[in-house]
């Protein structure tokens, strides 16, 4: 018996390329801290864009010091 793997290739398109190794895509993020002696409050926001649409979150902490 033969237990060697067969592999077969193939060619593939630049633009197959780019979907397997993540594509082309644009982002974006940004947060704000805020620390005083009696609280703390944080932000954050991402946004990220790709030929398939926009993907956008949020988030918010606060605590008490």
């Amino acid at each position: 018996m033969n237990f060697v793997p067969q592999v077969a290739t193939t060619e593939i398109s630049d633009a197959d390329l780019d979907n397997v190794s993540g594509g082309l895509a644009a982002g974006g993020s940004g947060g704000l801290c805020i620390e005083t002696p009696v609280a703390s409050v944080a932000a954050d926001l991402l946004a990220v864009a790709t030929p398939e649409g926009i993907t956008t979150g949020t988030a918010f902490h606060a605590a008490a010091n």
